[in-house]
Parts: C-alpha cells; structure tokens; sequence
C-alpha cells in the first residue's frame, strides 16, 4: 500500500485525512468492494473510530455506510459503461428509425393535422378561432416542454416506462377526446392528455435514434421525420371520409384504434443504445455557456414561434378570405402536410453533406420569405402554389432542427438531456406562436397580413442567431474554415 498506516483505512476517512489521497485507483476500488463490514468491536479501534461511535449510535453508523455506499456504487458502474461508436446503419439502427417515424406519425401527425379541428371546433363549441388555436398549441407545447426531464430521464436509462407511459397517455387522452362536449373538456383530453403523451415520447426517442447514427444522422432524423407526413395525410382524410358518416365520436376512436397499435409495433423495435448515464444535473446549465448552442437555442425559438402558424390557419384562411367550403379548404392541409415529405428527407440527406446547422439555416430563412409572400396570395391557385413551396420549406425546419441541435453536442451521453432543454425552451414558442396570430387576426377585424407578417419577421430573426450560431461553432474549429463550412 501507499502509506504505512498498521490498520486499513477507515471508511469514513476523506483525502485530507491522507489514507485515500494516495491510494492508487485499482487497489481503492478493491478496497471498497472486497472489504467485509466490520463490526463496532473490531480490534481496529483508533481515534477516527471512537469519534465515530461518539457522533452515532452503536451498529447503526456502519450500517448506513455500508448501504449508501452500495448505493452509490450502482450509479457509479451504470454511468460508468463502454460507449462503443455508433453503428451508422444496420438492420437494428433502421428498425429504429422505422419505429420512431411511427411514433412521429402518431404525435406530430396528428399535431400537423389540427387545421382539420379548428373550424369544427369554432363551429360546433362557438369559439373564436385564438381560443380554439390554445388547444392543439398547448398540445405542443407539453410534447417540448417536458423535453428536459424526459430527455434526462432517457440518458439515465429510463427510455423504456417512459415509452409506456407516453402511449397510455396518448390513448387515454385521444379515447377521451371522442367524449367531449364542452371547450375545456377538449382542452384537457387532447390538450393536456395527448400532449403530455407526446411529449413523453418525443424526445426520448429522437435521443435515442441519434445514438445510432453520426455520418448519417441528418438522413435518419428526416426519415423519421416523414412519418409527420404520414400522419399529415392519413389523420385529415380520415377525419374527412368518417366525419360525414360515423360522426366526430368514432372518427376519433379510430383515429386512436390506429395510433395505440402503430405506438405498440415500435415499441417492439425501440432500444437503448447507449449505457445509462445516472449522474449528472437534471439541467445542464453550463451548456449556455458554449455560445453556438445558445444561439442556435433562440433561433429555434424564433423559427418555431411561427412554425405551425400555416398548419392552423390555412383552411381558416382559405374560407374566410377565399370563400372555400370546409371539404375544399382541407385539401389544402394535405397539400401542405404532403410535400412536407420530401421537405424532409432531402434536406435532411443534404444536411450529412453541408451540415445539419447549414441546412437549418437555409430553410428557416426560405420559410420566412415564403410566409411574407403569403400575404400577397389573393386567388386559389395561388394559395396552393403557396402551400408547395412553404410545405416544402417548413418540412426542412422541422426534420433538420434535431440534427443540428445533436451537431453541437460532443458527448453522445449528453444528447438527451442537452436536447430535451431546447426542447423546453421551444414549447414556449409553439405554445403562444398561434394564439399571438390568432389575437392579431382578431384585432385587425379578421384580416390575415399582420399574422403573416409577425411569423415571417419571427423566421427571418430566428434564421439570424441559427447564422450567429454557424458562425461561432465555425471559428472554434479552428483552420481554414469559411462561411461555406460543414456545421
């Protein structure tokens, strides 16, 4: 040993008490776990010892110790697990994806696809469309808001109850949705129950898709993120066909039918990758001290504070200003969600090649000129052209925001959580984003352009600190990067 004390060191001794402090790692480690517990009345009775004794009661001092010390040296070896490199494809690693697109259907489907609710809402509970607009934003806002603790919750190794729970919440709350009959009742069923299952969901499993990919993670988060489209197209046309025929009841019902068994068949197939990681702070706050992920943090904010502006209003739009039938105007919804498809993925197989923030960038930037130009839209034909290009375009902001926000995070341990608290920060945006339009349609008598001139002034900022971001991470890479660098 290090010192030449006669007798083993005492448990409750610290390193300024000089028996740790020199004591190798691999003989310390063996101490602690080989050493039998020693009673009060072993013959190794020293100074430390009788001030022990003196401090607690007889037997019970060594207990404790013993017990917090099995304690902390569970935690201690689950953090402490080999992190292997990510398998960047694989029949594992796609089944993977393939799963959390399912999930990505049933959450931000159903969420892309509230347009189709609004006008049934306003109608049948006589609402103005901002009250109406406060559920499926707060249905939102819970899927990112509670990013922090489940993202945490999933680098801890806690991945698989919070999938169960977020697909007992989803159920309960879309199968209690198809009993409303009041404004609050919505509110709490889908608002609060869904969107508490969703945000159950979400994050963990976009954190755990992105430990299996580093080459091809933009490709795999845009696949996943096409599933959104799925649900974009599937939920609308259903709520279209089985509305008129079985009513709103037993349109949900199947709506939730659909949603528990797709959530069930990836469940099967979602897996942890990584060891869990169960220490650590629940947020991080030193990570806002790394300049490029506070930026890129606001301009997140920025973006999606307008994001789902287009997906509440359309239809809306389309029969208050262009005189469409509610049939007519959900057409434009599966327009909008429909080219959200390949608004995903090919952004997103770009963003491997020229770099997830890049990418981001780009279509945050076209998403604001192209909701600026919304306000110029004045016939039919228009307003379709309209949904191409904003589909589009809003698609790559939404697949690609994950995959930069990973880009910045070295420590694949640390994806979880570092995600989950943008996450959190974003619910805030999506949770006011349309209620703001909504109260701004309402004060200019019913007129859209001051709402599409706030979402298109909101992207064109949020696209200035997302460049800020570039900008910082770009010089601490340090060399010959340019502006046209891979970030």
């Amino acid at each position: 040993m290090a010192y030449d004390s006669p007798s083993p060191a005492p448990r409750g001794a610290d390193s300024s008490g000089g028996f740790e402090k020199n004591q190798p790692d691999g003989e310390k480690q063996q101490e602690t776990t080989e050493e039998p517990p020693r009673s009060s009345t072993s013959e190794h009775e020293g100074d430390n010892d009788g001030m022990q004794d003196t401090l607690t009661p007889p037997g019970q001092h060594l207990e404790r110790t013993s017990t917090l010390g099995t304690v902390v040296e569970r935690l201690r070896s689950r953090g402490s697990g080999v992190v292997e490199p990510p398998p960047d494809g694989g029949l594992v690693a796609w089944m993977v994806v393939f799963s959390t697109s399912l999930v990505i259907m049933d959450t931000w489907g159903v969420i892309n696809s509230f347009g189709v609710f609004q006008p049934y809402y306003e109608e049948t509970l006589n609402r103005q469309p901002a009250d109406i607009s406060w559920i499926g934003s707060f249905e939102v806002f819970l899927l990112f808001f509670i990013g922090t603790f489940t993202g945490r919750l999933t680098d801890a190794g806690f991945f698989r109850p919070l999938y169960i729970t977020g697909v007992a919440l989803i159920a309960l709350g879309t199968f209690s949705t198809s009993f409303c009959s009041t404004y609050w009742q919505f509110f709490i069923a889908q608002g609060v129950c869904v969107g508490l299952g969703n945000g159950f969901l979400f994050c963990p499993c976009m954190a755990v898709t992105s430990t299996y990919f580093a080459k091809k993670r933009s490709l795999a988060f845009g696949l996943t993120a096409a599933g959104s489209t799925a649900g974009g197209l599937v939920f609308p046309s259903m709520v279209r066909q089985l509305l008129p025929q079985v009513g709103f009841a037993w349109t949900i019902r199947s709506i939730a039918f659909i949603q528990l068994a797709t959530l069930i068949l990836a469940g099967f197939f979602m897996k942890s990758r990584l060891p869990p990681r169960s220490t650590g702070p629940l947020v991080e706050w030193k990570a806002f001290k790394d300049l490029e992920y506070s930026f890129y943090a606001i301009g997140a904010f920025l973006a999606f504070w307008a994001t789902y502006f287009a997906f509440h209003y359309i239809a809306a739009f389309s029969r208050d200003i262009l005189d469409l039938s509610y049939s007519s105007s959900l057409d434009l919804l599966l327009v909008l969600n429909g080219i959200g498809g390949p608004g995903r993925v090919v952004p997103a197989f770009l963003g491997d090649h020229l770099g997830a923030v890049n990418m981001f960038l780009i279509n945050t930037f076209a998403s604001g000129l192209i909701m600026y130009c919304w306000a110029a839209v004045t016939s039919v034909p228009g307003l379709y052209a309209w949904a191409v290009f904003y589909g589009f375009a809003v698609g790559g902001v939404q697949a690609v925001f994950p995959a930069g926000l990973t880009s910045l995070t070295s420590d694949p341990q640390k994806q979880g959580t570092r995600m989950g608290m943008v996450f959190t920060i974003v619910s805030f945006a999506t949770l006011t984003g349309s209620p703001i339009a909504g109260a701004i349609i309402k004060s200019q008598g019913g007129k859209y352009v001051g709402a599409q001139i706030f979402a298109g002034t909101s992207m064109v900022l949020g696209a200035a600190f997302i460049s800020a971001s570039k900008v910082v991470k770009t010089r601490k890479m340090g060399g010959n990067k340019t502006v046209w660098a891979k970030v």
